[in-house]
């Protein structure tokens, strides 16, 4: 594995402050949906954000209110969604998919 290009002590401490700011933003998301003030059509929306898509599908679906970790297993593999998978990278049916499961409950 390559080693990552140099960097000079001000640009380490700029990617640092940009990995902590994007952390605090994805915490701040989960909370948000945890307490209902975002949907997660809403952030379904907002993929092509570099934030919402980094986030892992079952973070975001853990997050939800009355989801834990096993119901959202199994929601993702009724959708055919890989663990690894990140809210860029669903497909519109696996969208639909979970928005159709989770509008039943």
């Amino acid at each position: 594995m390559p080693l990552p290009p140099p960097l000079s002590e001000e640009q380490r401490r700029e990617a640092l402050e940009k990995a902590a700011l994007a952390r605090r933003k994805r915490v701040e998301l989960k909370d948000q949906l945890k307490k209902g003030k975002i949907s997660l059509p809403d952030l379904l929306e907002r993929t092509d954000d570099a934030v919402v898509g980094k986030m892992r599908v079952s973070a975001v679906l853990e997050s939800l209110p009355g989801v834990g970790r096993v119901r959202a297993r199994k929601l993702m593999e009724r959708a055919e969604i890989s663990e690894s998978r990140r809210m860029r990278g669903l497909g519109v049916k696996q969208k639909e998919h979970l928005l159709g499961e989770l509008a039943r409950r």
